[in-house]
């Protein structure tokens, strides 16, 4: 037995030593991070829909076979959920603490983040069994600090995405671009404000059937209002900041609103639309799906957006200089994991979503809700914060 684990750690150590001195491919690490967040969220959803039934047979589940403790079922599922979820966290927290401050191609840790593969992936498959051995009360903590953690992954989210659309701004106003930009540039401002000005009608007429349902006409109105104002600083001459980025952020808005009500609980009856219920519809699928995906691509590319955060003017990079920061891509996907279980337990700790379902609840509600505000706060902030602070960029 010795001589063939021996055998087995020689041929590891040989094959990471041919992979450092090779020099790994950077940008395919960056996919190779994310196959291993997809396939820990793939599990952790397994694990929320189907395995209630075998998970309470584990002594570390028995907390949920106590009276009161709710369904049993939804009790494994939420704990499954963060166990996996908290596997992914310590995966990507120390991949962020060794790869921190990582600036050369020379440094030794490049290497450690591009490649020894066989290392990184025992050690991550050791991460999504040991939890399952740890006491219960270990995370209902661990849940508490996800939804902090979740707070900071939304805002880097929406950094990225403000980041993405003042980019897309500037090149089409660029001194090259300017005159054949311009028809595609207030045709796409146009458009995002008329979808916009569709989805608030349409808004209206869906979840809001009668006046009794003050809730969501009070978000409806509300994000409309935020709009005009959103709208009318943009134009102001001395911001000017344009009507695409305005129009961009205003169907944003008008996104995470409707994602707002239509996370409210099945049983709200001033939402007339089909939303997820928990049968395997294609509504409910499709729904998840969507979802899931937009997980995934929410935090592969804000992993590799940390010149957003940088606030100030971007500077080519040196021929030795790497290509991300690797930290930064790494906290990304810590927080992620923390988002995901999340979005999987509807900001609940102690109970979980219907099958093929993400994101419902009142919880989810306010989530979004208050995330749409945070975005008009911050949008406001970078058009007006140039006037106080002139030597600072915020886009």
């Amino acid at each position: 037995m010795g001589s063939v684990i021996g055998s087995c750690a020689g041929a590891c150590a040989a094959s990471c030593i041919c992979q450092a001195c090779a020099g790994a491919n950077r940008s395919a690490a960056r996919f190779i991070y994310a196959a291993i967040f997809f396939i820990t969220v793939i599990l952790a959803w397994i694990i929320r829909d189907y395995s209630g039934d075998w998970l309470k047979t584990l002594h570390q589940f028995k907390a949920c076979k106590d009276v009161g403790i709710g369904n049993p079922n939804h009790c494994v599922g939420s704990e499954g959920v963060l166990r996996l979820s908290f596997s992914g966290f310590i995966f990507f927290a120390v991949m962020f603490l060794t790869t921190l401050g990582t600036k050369s191609k020379e440094d030794c840790r490049d290497s450690w983040h591009s490649g020894f593969w066989p290392i990184k992936i025992i050690f991550w498959l050791g991460l999504l069994i040991v939890p399952f051995f740890m006491p219960s009360g270990f995370f209902q903590v661990y849940g508490e600090i996800a939804r902090f953690g979740s707070g900071i992954f939304l805002v880097i989210q929406l950094v990225t995405l403000l980041n993405f659309v003042y980019e897309w701004n500037d090149a089409w106003l660029a001194d090259d671009n300017e005159r054949r930009c311009r028809i595609p540039l207030v045709g796409v401002s146009l458009f995002c404000y008329l979808l916009s000005l569709a989805l608030i009608i349409l808004m209206f007429v869906w979840f809001s059937p009668r006046a009794s349902c003050s809730l969501n006409i009070f978000f409806i109105t509300w994000t409309l209002i935020l709009i005009l104002v959103m709208t009318v600083v943009s134009l102001h001459p001395q911001v000017n900041a344009g009507l695409l980025t305005s129009g961009v952020m205003a169907l944003y808005m008008v996104f995470l609103c409707y994602s707002a009500i239509m996370s409210e609980p099945a049983s709200y009856s001033c939402n007339t639309r089909p939303r997820q219920t928990g049968r395997s519809d294609w509504v409910s699928i499709v729904s998840f799906l969507l979802a899931f995906i937009a997980i995934i691509i929410s935090t592969f590319t804000a992993g590799g957006d940390y010149r957003a955060f940088q606030f100030k003017k971007e500077a080519s990079l040196d021929a030795d200089e790497v290509p991300y920061a690797y930290g930064f891509f790494h906290f990304v996907f810590a927080m992620g994991a923390m988002y995901s279980a999340m979005l999987f337990l509807g900001w609940n700790l102690n109970t979980t979503s219907a099958k093929w379902s993400i994101d419902v609840g009142w919880a989810s509600v306010w989530v979004k809700i208050v995330s749409e505000w945070v975005t008009f706060g911050l949008y406001l902030w970078t058009m007006l914060a140039p006037l106080f602070l002139k030597d600072r960029s915020f886009y």
